[in-house]
């Protein structure tokens, strides 16, 4: 509660016309920051869609598996560990192949890392890496300027409730009381 008291209590913004957009932002000196700056800024926005996508849906980060605070944060950091490592292995590749890391694929280089570390493991051939990063760069991402996407869930929320108790407590109470009549929507 006290740190909402740090906050002041209001904002100067500035409203700049890029293209057929309007940005508000709290760059409020136009000499200091142009236009043209701030529109450039508003298309990088995309990279940061992709980053979080990755980390939440390719990686598998939608939600935290663990009931403690300090275990659910270890295990963001271990999500984070995983995603740092997929992208050194990106620039390490962009750099072989002479390409940015951004046209690299995320979900590429996890798919050649697991299918390569199976390998390794399933046989005796221990190929150098260099065929390793090439498999890693042979796959661009297409360039979107300008990317729309709509902001929609695709997939339907399940019929039944989140479990939010251990599940032999959730058992015992079945048991006593029986299933609930009318299911809820997690």
């Amino acid at each position: 509660m006290q740190e909402c008291h740090s906050h002041p209590d209001q904002i100067g913004v500035r409203e700049v016309k890029v293209g057929k957009k309007v940005l508000v932002t709290t760059f409020l000196v136009p000499r200091k920051t142009h236009k043209k700056a701030l529109g450039e800024l508003f298309l990088q926005r995309w990279k940061v869609e992709l980053d979080r996508r990755n980390l939440k849906s390719t990686l598998g980060l939608e939600d935290l598996s663990c009931m403690t605070p300090d275990m659910c944060e270890k295990e963001f950091w271990v999500y984070a560990l995983a995603y740092k490592l997929i992208r050194l292995l990106m620039a390490e590749a962009a750099m072989q192949a002479d390409v940015l890391p951004r046209h690299l694929s995320f979900k590429h280089t996890l798919q050649i890392l697991i299918a390569w570390s199976q390998r390794q493991f399933l046989s005796d051939a221990s190929e150098d890496t260099a065929t390793f990063f090439i498999l890693i760069a042979d796959v661009r991402v297409g360039r979107r300027p300008g990317g729309v996407e709509p902001r929609a869930l695709k997939r339907r929320p399940k019929p039944f409730p989140r479990l939010d108790k251990p599940r032999w407590l959730a058992r015992a109470e079945i048991i006593k009381y029986g299933h609930s009549k009318k299911l809820r929507a997690a």
